[in-house]
């Protein structure tokens, strides 16, 4: 049975996205260790500890179906810096949500996310033809919030009483999505984020 979609590589000036493997492991383990993201308690973030049981559940749920999975490398280095994933996939109404995003604190408020997120979402609506692509998140992480918004997406609400975090509070869950006739101008804006001059 095939799984939608097809494993892909998208390669930018900063970043590259490839196929999460176990072979990132040692890059992932030591991104994980760049800061304590993980005691975030409005975000899942793994502990150096955890990666690898983190890496094979993205790789059991894209057996599934349910996820593409990716590792995040740095150009400059060479090394993985951290984990996204197309996910919650449906593939019979060709939408993706992108999600389960960490990066390296060390790398963060930089291009990379940017990019990141630019080299996805033209797969997803140039190549993939996605009718939305979603993206999720904490209604209290205000700092991802604010970065969902700056990419161009839309809030299509806030579920409430969504679900149960690790550290047993309740998330609501803010919900934002792009449509294939806002891509134009999404892809123009951050592609101007990552053209303009930096201070």
């Amino acid at each position: 049975m095939s799984v939608w979609p097809d494993l892909f590589t998208v390669e930018g000036d900063y970043v590259s996205v490839v196929p999460l493997t176990m072979a990132h492991h040692d890059d992932l383990y030591e991104a994980a260790g760049d800061g304590e993201l993980h005691r975030l308690w409005y975000t899942i973030v793994p502990e150096p500890a955890t990666v690898a049981a983190e890496i094979e559940r993205r790789l059991r749920l894209r057996a599934s179906g349910s996820m593409l999975p990716f590792a995040v490398v740095d150009m400059a280095s060479g090394k993985a810096v951290g984990m996204t994933s197309y996910m919650n996939i449906d593939a019979a109404n060709r939408r993706v949500e992108i999600g389960s995003t960490w990066y390296r604190q060390s790398m963060q408020r930089g291009p990379l996310n940017t990019e990141c997120k630019l080299l996805l979402l033209q797969h997803a609506f140039e190549s993939l033809g996605c009718i939305g692509v979603e993206f999720r998140t904490h209604f209290m992480n205000h700092q991802s919030r604010r970065a969902i918004e700056r990419l161009g997406a839309k809030l299509d609400g806030v579920l409430r009483s969504h679900m149960v975090m690790p550290n047993g509070t309740i998330r609501d869950t803010a919900v934002y999505s792009i449509i294939p006739s806002e891509w134009p101008a999404v892809k123009a804006n951050l592609r101007w984020q990552l053209e303009k001059p930096r201070p």
